[in-house]
């Protein structure tokens, strides 16, 4: 597996009143395109702030981030703006959908940032929406759609630009067991068919089984690093009939 992320003595603290919070202490991080890495630990052992670095969302106090090559960290702000753009994907907890949008129309607002106009947005987000199972909703704006289809239009958003890095913050923890076991088939998958670096990170014992390795997180650092030996193959064909079918 080829390198994609290599992190080195990750530290972050925040200033709470007069006092200065530990939330990151010397972490060393990697991360492989076509894997699953999961990061799993309890509520505040900074698994957040680990993806915010990791993805150029949140400086780091100290160490350093070579992403894609890149040491992500020693460039500007500007520089690391355009990077996470043409670069990585995002997933997280609250979907983040703009209410007035149908699902197509979420799509094609991320890929217009990305400079994709005109019918070919248009393309590209069917294709993303139609390969998260939601060819037949794609006129349908976010009150219409149940949790589990919102999160799909989430993941289908992070999809149509091919990111090579793909970082989901508690993608399941709004959703109910069998729609989460939906969405992490799907980051699977985006690991299996597109190569993709994908980062989870999750309090959820329910999403081990399709990792393909589990980092536990406490207290700021890692305190665990395994390799499933095993991880579930996803089925060939894309998508498989539990994923097209439409979520209560």
């Amino acid at each position: 597996m080829t390198l994609a992320i290599d992190a080195r003595g990750l530290s972050k603290a925040y200033k709470v009143g007069k006092t200065r919070q530990q939330v990151l202490k010397d972490v060393d991080f990697n991360a492989h395109h076509g894997q699953v890495t999961m990061v799993m630990g309890p509520s505040g052992s900074g698994k957040s702030t680990l993806i915010a670095a990791l993805s150029g969302l949140l400086r780091p106090d100290e160490g350093e981030v070579l992403a894609l090559g890149e040491n992500l960290w020693q460039k500007n702000s500007r520089t690391v703006d355009r990077f996470r753009l043409a670069h990585c994907g995002f997933i997280f907890q609250g979907f983040n959908l703009f209410p007035a949008l149908d699902a197509v129309g979420q799509v094609v607002q991320v890929l217009r940032y990305y400079g994709v106009r005109g019918p070919e947005a248009r393309g590209r987000a069917t294709a993303a929406l139609e390969s998260v199972g939601l060819g037949r909703l794609l006129h349908q704006k976010p009150a219409e759609l149940s949790g589990g289809e919102k999160q799909r239009v989430a993941i289908a958003r992070a999809l149509a630009k091919s990111p090579a890095l793909i970082f989901a913050d508690e993608p399941t923890s709004a959703l109910d067991s069998g729609n989460g076991q939906i969405v992490i088939r799907l980051l699977r998958q985006a690991a299996q068919e597109r190569n993709a670096a994908v980062v989870v990170v999750t309090h959820d014992p329910r999403l081990e089984g399709h990792a393909d390795r589990i980092i536990g997180l406490e207290d700021g650092r890692i305190v665990n690093d395994r390799m499933i030996s095993e991880s579930p193959a996803v089925p060939p064909s894309s998508p498989t009939s539990a994923l097209t079918a439409r979520l209560p």
